[in-house]
């Protein structure tokens, strides 16, 4: 349903409802939007708009008093074609810029995008990691520990260095070990992690039909070292207990299963992968996620990249009636600026 397909005095009495219902999450009545619509109709004529509203599928009655509230449709209108976005305050604009330093390494800066997004909207915040394909193999070292243990230091893009203890099928001499990293470092340094693993599965497969012992077992330390999949998040949220502050009585029965969807990541990772995928601000409203679990929420995302390519993305979620005008260029300004960071 397009904007032209409602009166302007229909168009002004649903953005003044949206607003009051973002404002206290009440239900609102035709007296309420009688006082602060500012229209010159009586409030027969108010609740008349009303139900044709209702039944153009923008508002609902949740209960048996004559008080509505928008449904997704309803934020949907109210969003593209009614919303008036509010310039970013210098506040929160200094706080961004001070706190997404470009001498931060991406997965500081990443947690800090996060609890800043949470901090600012009031709501939950949520980034996603950078793609494995986004780091680079700038160096490895392995130092032997006891047993078949070896500790890794894995150097990534310029100032990334993770630090993991691994377990190997075969004892290894400190020489050895500074032979292996150095074998790793001269042929796969400057290479993306993924294509660097890639690489050496095929040289291991190589290496076995040539019966190399020593190389198929140095090659297996190095897959192992590389192996991203156990050692990072796919994304970083800060601030669900803000939710539970900003809640009603009855979207507190929502909440749980919304937690429970940070928690088992798919259906949220699936609608993050999308978003990666467009460009600018996306917003999604209720049912839009295309899952259950985000009925009562929306999510509003943004991508961000590193200058060259899309990295990943961030953004907030919060109840259907969170303050959009703020929220959107919050996200907006947030993924600009982290952007930015990671590029310098």
């Amino acid at each position: 349903m397009v904007s032209g397909d409602i009166s302007e005095r229909a168009r002004v009495l649903l953005k003044t409802l949206v607003e009051r219902h973002i404002k206290d999450g009440q239900p609102v009545g035709s007296g309420t939007l009688l006082k602060e619509a500012g229209l010159p109709v009586s409030a027969a004529t108010i609740r008349s708009v009303m139900s044709d509203l209702e039944d153009q599928g923008y508002l609902h009655s949740p209960h048996t008093s004559a008080g509505r509230v928008p449904t997704a449709a309803g934020y949907r209108l109210f969003v593209d074609t009614l919303l008036q976005v509010q310039p970013l305050e210098d506040r929160a604009v200094i706080a961004l810029r001070e706190q997404l330093n470009p001498d931060k390494s991406s997965s500081e800066l990443v947690q800090t995008a996060s609890s800043l997004l949470s901090s600012i909207t009031a709501q939950a915040g949520l980034v996603t990691v950078p793609r494995q394909e986004a780091h680079q193999l700038r160096q490895v070292e392995f130092l032997p520990l006891s047993g078949d243990r070896v500790l890794v230091i894995l150097v990534t893009n310029e100032r990334e260095v993770q630090n993991r203890i691994i377990h190997t099928r075969r004892p290894f001499t400190e020489q050895q070990l500074r032979d292996a990293a150095a074998m790793v470092n001269q042929r796969f340094a400057g290479q993306a992690l993924d294509r660097v693993q890639q690489r050496i599965l095929a040289e291991m497969q190589e290496a076995r039909s040539q019966i190399d012992d020593y190389l198929e077992a140095a090659l297996d330390l190095a897959s192992k070292a590389l192996d991203q999949e156990e050692s990072v998040d796919e994304y970083v949220v800060a601030g669900e207990s803000r939710l539970l502050g900003n809640a009603t009585a009855e979207e507190m029965l929502k909440l749980r299963e919304l937690f429970d969807a940070f928690e088992q990541k798919k259906d949220l990772l699936h609608l993050l992968e999308r978003c990666t995928r467009a460009d600018g601000v996306q917003i999604f409203i209720g049912e839009e996620a295309g899952y259950e679990v985000f009925g009562d929420y929306s999510v509003v995302t943004a991508p961000y990249s590193d200058g060259l390519r899309t990295l990943g993305v961030l953004g907030v979620i919060g109840p259907t009636r969170m303050a959009y005008e703020r929220v959107i260029p919050i996200v907006d300004v947030t993924a600009r600026m982290l952007s930015s960071a990671l590029s310098s």
